[in-house]
């Protein structure tokens, strides 16, 4: 049983570290502890494949371009705006 599951859940510490493991911000030490975890905590491994789901949607999405008539309106009403202030 994981320290997660005797507890009955994990704290924001522990969150946090699956965060600075998938960034890579952690020492080697860290980084295995966190893996060996994350193999032996549902509740843990959980949280890291939903972090991974959104890390992955926003990256997608910056890679996207807005489509040009898009840009034409936006930028039309900021010349519209400015007009106004004037």
């Amino acid at each position: 049983m994981s320290d997660c599951q005797s507890l009955g859940d994990c704290d924001d510490s522990r969150v946090q570290k699956i965060y600075e493991y998938l960034d890579q911000a952690l020492s080697a030490d860290d980084l295995a502890e966190i893996k060996k975890h994350l193999d032996t905590c549902p509740e843990c491994a959980g949280e890291y494949d939903l972090e991974c789901v959104i890390r992955s949607a926003v990256k997608r999405s910056c890679t996207e371009l807005a489509p040009e008539n898009l840009k034409a309106s936006i930028l039309e009403r900021i010349h519209a705006m400015k007009a106004a202030e004037v």
